[in-house]
């Protein structure tokens, strides 16, 4: 198979605010503008890009897909994520494995997984 992932696009009224918001929370930096209609973030070398696509009417509810994070300061990444605009929507915890579900500051949600 030769598919690799190579761009996710997230819908919203506001691509530029958005992205700088991912940029600065995944140490990524902007690497194309578009007029603001279509903002591209670059994270760390071979990652996927992230874009951040204006639209009309972003779809309502919660999204279908999202991104799972991982760290090995799961806790002092939730609390620096929440600082910077992220809503915290719930604490997750299996065996082994626990996570965090956060909302970006247009209400994607994300998890953060890693130690405590």
């Amino acid at each position: 198979m030769s598919l690799t992932v190579g761009m996710i696009t997230v819908d919203t009224l506001a691509p530029m605010p958005l992205a700088t918001w991912w940029a600065d929370a995944l140490g990524g930096r902007i690497v194309q503008e578009n007029d603001g209609f279509f903002v591209v973030v670059a994270l760390a070398e071979g990652a996927p890009l992230l874009a951040f696509q204006q639209v009309d009417d972003p779809t309502p509810g919660k999204n279908r897909i999202h991104l799972d994070l991982t760290t090995d300061e799961r806790e002092a990444e939730v609390e620096r994520l929440i600082a910077a605009g992220a809503t915290k929507i719930a604490d997750h915890e299996m065996p082994d494995f626990a996570w965090v579900t956060l909302a970006d500051p247009d209400g994607n949600q994300f998890c953060v997984a890693g130690q405590h």
